[in-house]
């Protein structure tokens, strides 16, 4: 029986690269797939863009080009990345410059654009789309002249059709985070877009891929103690045979762990109806999918079933909304604790003294609630030392830079024992994410693929 294997490369804008070129090396790989992009990364590239108009892709796709280009040359593996963010085009003139300068002739690279929708909303708006928010109802009247980013999710298909034109690298803006996992499943066996099962297995397997290492050991809540070698963790491989049922594993010799328990905690991971898992591509079911420990680092999935794919596509929204302001100070024992509520207890009274307003006040404790807020119960003991940290939102930059001003002075004029790191922390700009359903073809009909080949 035919098996397609697919190394995982990234599951993040700046995820480490040593394992990627491991499975690249060592993986008898067919394809190395990529999910560089969130909503905060398209954030950090519009910001990039608007800076440099050549720029809006993750700067990591050089590094990662350099390393890994030769070796797919050498091994013939394909590589499918949605590195290209907000500016596709500008990532394949990049990619392109390195195969040039590595003299790797006759590599075909494709971008697929399409995605990116800032420059239809008022063509879809003419069109009777209200572009509502999904959550709030508002329409986007209310922030469309601070928008940063506007795009659709796409599916598997346009990378499909990259692959049937023989590019060696794909190139996308925001897909899905599974859709360069399930592209080479249905260009290699040819599954048609009514065979639901077969896609619910690859997306299936594209989830628990995505993020890199955590399918592996990494992050796992288990006996993680017991996991070997962590600093040389290999991120996943799937074995896929036609039928969609797959072997989970990693490279040999690598660090982390393949069992039910990691491979079962990254497919519960950013899961909100286990049964209907909504993708472009497929409506899935995870609760149908079994697993089974098959051998050291092997793990068995089958089962997972599908239905008819949407007729809408989830489009992400960024928009400029305010400025957060941040400041932290530092107390030790004795009475640590009770030290930084005072401090807390003077910074709100300033602020109400001054005048100043803003839209959100916060306060957390580090080394007592940072992580856990309210449900964190009172120590019963001392705590050696607790760092107040305070954040603001406020409309304008200025406002939000002018509160780390009022905490020099506690070093003085406050509780007893300041110490380590105190005062302003470097403000930032704030992302508000507004989430439409747009129908599909209105996205669709203008997906383009260009293929480039790189020659003498």
């Amino acid at each position: 029986m035919k098996i397609v294997r697919i190394g995982a490369a990234q599951g993040f804008y700046g995820d480490a690269l040593e394992p990627a070129i491991v499975s690249a090396k060592r993986g008898d790989i067919q394809y190395l797939a990529f999910d560089c992009l969130a909503e905060l990364t398209m954030a950090i590239l519009a910001k990039d863009q608007a800076k440099d108009p050549n720029k809006g892709y993750t700067r990591d796709i050089t590094p990662a080009m350099q390393y890994l280009l030769p070796i797919a040359k050498d091994k013939g593996f394909k590589m499918l990345t949605n590195a290209g963010g907000i500016n596709p085009e500008g990532a394949l003139q990049e990619v392109l410059r390195i195969a040039n300068k590595l003299g790797l002739h006759g590599l075909r690279v494709a971008v697929v654009t399409g995605d990116n929708l800032m420059g239809r909303l008022d063509e879809l708006q003419e069109s009777v789309l209200t572009l509502e928010d999904l959550e709030t109802g508002e329409k986007l009247g209310t922030v469309k002249d601070r928008l940063m980013f506007a795009n659709a999710y796409l599916g598997a298909q346009p990378i499909v059709e990259a692959l049937k034109q023989g590019a060696d690298v794909v190139i996308t803006g925001r897909t899905t985070d599974t859709a360069q996992f399930l592209a080479p499943l249905i260009y290699e066996f040819g599954w048609s877009q009514e065979d639901w099962n077969e896609l619910a297995q690859g997306i299936l397997m594209g989830h628990l891929m995505e993020c890199s290492g955590q399918s592996t050991g990494g992050n796992f809540s288990g006996c993680w103690w017991e996991l070997k070698d962590l600093d040389l963790i290999g991120y996943p491989i799937a074995e896929v045979r036609e039928d969609g049922s797959f072997v989970l594993t990693k490279p040999e010799e690598t660090g982390g762990l393949v069992s039910v328990d990691t491979v079962k905690e990254q497919m519960l991971y950013e899961i909100h109806d286990p049964t209907a898992y909504v993708t472009p591509d497929v409506i899935a079911d995870f609760t149908t999918a079994t697993l089974e420990d098959i051998g050291p680092d092997r793990v068995l999935v089958r089962g997972a079933t599908g239905k008819h794919r949407p007729d809408s596509l989830k489009v992400v929204m960024g928009y400029e909304n305010g400025y957060m302001g941040q400041a932290m100070v530092g107390y030790s024992w004795p009475d640590a604790l009770r030290k930084a509520r005072a401090a807390e207890e003077i910074i709100r009274k300033q602020l109400q003294r001054r005048g100043w307003e803003y839209e959100e006040v916060h306060a957390e404790y580090l080394g007592f609630n940072s992580l856990h807020g309210p449900t964190v119960e009172e120590p019963q003991e001392e705590l050696n030392e607790v760092y107040l940290r305070m954040t603001v939102r406020a409309k304008t930059r200025e406002d939000a830079d002018r509160f780390g001003r009022l905490f020099p002075y506690l070093a003085l004029n406050g509780p007893p024992s300041l110490g380590g790191s105190f005062g302003t922390l470097t403000s930032r700009q704030l992302l508000g994410m507004w989430s439409t359903l747009i129908p599909r073809e209105m996205v669709e009909r203008e997906i383009k693929i260009r293929i480039e080949e790189v020659s003498v």
